[in-house]
């Protein structure tokens, strides 16, 4: 975003320069047209630091670790029908939903870019990995189901690779890189308890880190639309009722004959109880299946 501003700064600088009428247009000084860029820069950095700053002052919520593995328990509820979130780094199948293979502690999938940058950057660091072979393969199925390149080996290679304590580890680290920490952190800055960072947390996974409509900045951004958030003066329960109404539509949009569990019978029967700090016993219901984490 930073970098695609770049030549309209630019751009306003040149316009704002006197102009000769007989002569050509000046041109702005390579002092000016460097300070452009650095000062927006310098800007972007202090509105991170106060950002940081804000987050620093915060309770912990969702960052606290027994909370992370209460929302990790969760999310795999939905994920994989356990709340052993531990014993899935294994799994791999494809679920016929359009991703193709889905795979691993938070359902990386083969055709939503998110396996291909994990195992890429997991091979940056093992190049030797089972797993290094498909990446040309990962390449070109990658936004579709097509498992071309893949069979028969891809499932058994993820499988063996998913007993390496270094996999392991890579597959965490990808996860909370691309949905754990920044679904937090917006959900702090919005003004979000430890359910609404949940909340936000699990509609990152589901719907992907993405800006358009139905992904997970798009559905932020309907939602708003409908309820202001906390840090906006509104009601925590208000925007995240909204919120949901948002994520569960979403999710019947794609399948009309789909399970919404994960918002039915879980995360609206936290926010019904007013359980905005997800305080235990939590108890919900997944695919009808009952769980409670003591």
């Amino acid at each position: 975003m930073f970098l695609s501003l770049l030549p309209l700064v630019a751009a306003g600088v040149y316009l704002a320069l006197p102009q000769d009428p007989d002569g050509p247009p000046a041109a702005p000084s390579t002092a000016t047209a460097r300070s452009a860029p650095e000062e927006a820069k310098d800007r972007a950095e202090r509105e991170r630091e106060q950002d940081d700053a804000l987050i620093a002052a915060l309770p912990p919520g969702l960052a606290d670790p027994r909370k992370k593995e209460l929302a990790l328990a969760v999310v795999a509820s939905a994920e994989h029908s356990t709340t052993d979130w531990r014993s899935t780094y294994g799994v791999v199948e494809d679920r016929g939903d359009g991703c193709g293979y889905t795979a691993g502690i938070i359902g990386f999938c083969t055709g939503t870019h998110d396996l291909l940058t994990l195992v890429g950057r997991y091979t940056e660091d093992r190049p030797g990995n089972a797993l290094a072979p498909y990446l040309p393969a990962l390449r070109t199925v990658d936004g579709s189901d097509s498992h071309e390149g893949l069979d028969p080996g891809f499932t058994a290679a993820w499988a063996a690779e998913a007993r390496v304590p270094a996999f392991r580890a890579a597959q965490e680290a990808e996860r909370d890189r691309v949905y754990f920490d920044p679904a937090v952190r917006l959900a702090k800055l919005d003004g979000l308890g430890t359910l609404g960072q949940l909340v936000y947390f699990d509609a990152m996974v589901l719907h992907g880190p993405d800006t358009d409509p139905d992904g997970f900045y798009g559905l932020r951004e309907r939602a708003m639309e409908r309820a202001d958030t906390p840090a906006e003066g509104g009601a925590e329960e208000t925007y995240l009722d909204a919120f949901l109404d948002v994520h569960r539509a979403t999710m019947l949009s794609r399948r009309p004959d789909g399970d919404t569990s994960r918002v039915d019978t879980a995360q609206r029967r936290f926010l019904r109880a007013g359980n905005l700090d997800l305080d235990t016993p939590l108890v919900w219901e997944m695919y009808g299946e009952r769980h409670r984490l003591p």
